[in-house]
């Protein structure tokens, strides 16, 4: 994978309480402690426990991410949260554009996009999530799903911008349904990503940008996919919720 380290991120949805984010992760910062400088690992919390995450891990080399940002500074602007009020609370990462933010909010490539730059001018890294549903790969759509999606949702950014954006594919047919992209076909959109990177920003800037796949991650499957030459880490759901499992992910894809 070029020079690009190992970046591996777990987003915990609608699940766990402060409490509990603050048991889980005074647990996983000392299960990872063997991984220390040899990749980055960040946790992604609801909001409502973002404050005690980023206490709990602190001196740690566990990272704070949150699930979405507003593309908005601030305002009348009921239920959203600004960039600033993440950065207050120590938060480093923010995942956009998630397939459950474009499902259920309707959220477009235009958006995600505004929203990855709001970010990355306040100072936060973004991890910009793409995918193709099952109805659009079982027509053969995916290259093209995958083309707009990827275009659209870093339209704006700089070239130095586009270096500090991690970009997820997650496909939605393997999100929480136990299937699994096969390492080959993750590839496959990793190889075609980074292609559409290096024709709109150049291969230097392409072969630094960190590519993870998401979908039904396992420590099973973590060493194969995280073993092909494009695919630089993983946004893991489900497996992330237990210490025990995603250590034992991320020391099988190591």
């Amino acid at each position: 994978m070029a020079n690009r380290s190992l970046f591996i991120a777990g987003n915990w949805k609608m699940n766990v309480t402060a409490t509990e984010a603050e048991k889980t992760l005074a647990t996983l910062k000392e299960s990872v402690k063997p991984f220390d400088g040899k990749l980055t690992i960040a946790i992604c919390p609801t909001f409502t426990s973002l404050d005690r995450a980023v206490k709990t891990v602190a001196g740690s080399n566990v990272k704070i991410g949150a699930q979405d940002i507003s593309d908005k500074e601030s305002g009348a602007y009921t239920g959203e949260i600004s960039a600033e009020m993440l950065l207050d609370l120590g938060v480093e990462y923010v995942i956009v554009g998630h397939s459950e933010r474009r499902q259920y909010h309707k959220e477009t490539n235009e958006l995600v996009s505004k929203k990855a730059k709001t970010a990355l001018n306040a100072g936060l890294l973004p991890i910009v999530c793409i995918g193709e549903t099952l109805e659009e790969r079982e027509a053969n759509e995916t290259n093209n799903v995958i083309t707009t999606q990827t275009i659209g949702s870093v339209n704006g950014l700089t070239a130095e911008e586009m270096i500090k954006t991690t970009i997820a594919y997650a496909p939605v047919w393997a999100i929480g349904t136990g299937k699994t992209a096969t390492p080959e076909q993750a590839q496959d959109v990793h190889a075609l990503i980074r292609k559409l990177l290096a024709e709109a920003y150049g291969t230097d800037v392409a072969e630094k940008v960190k590519l993870q796949y998401g979908g039904s991650v396992k420590p099973d499957n973590s060493a194969e996919l995280m073993g092909k030459p494009d695919i630089d880490g993983a946004l893991v759901g489900g497996a992330s919720l237990k210490p025990e499992v995603f250590t034992e992910l991320i020391a099988n894809a190591l």
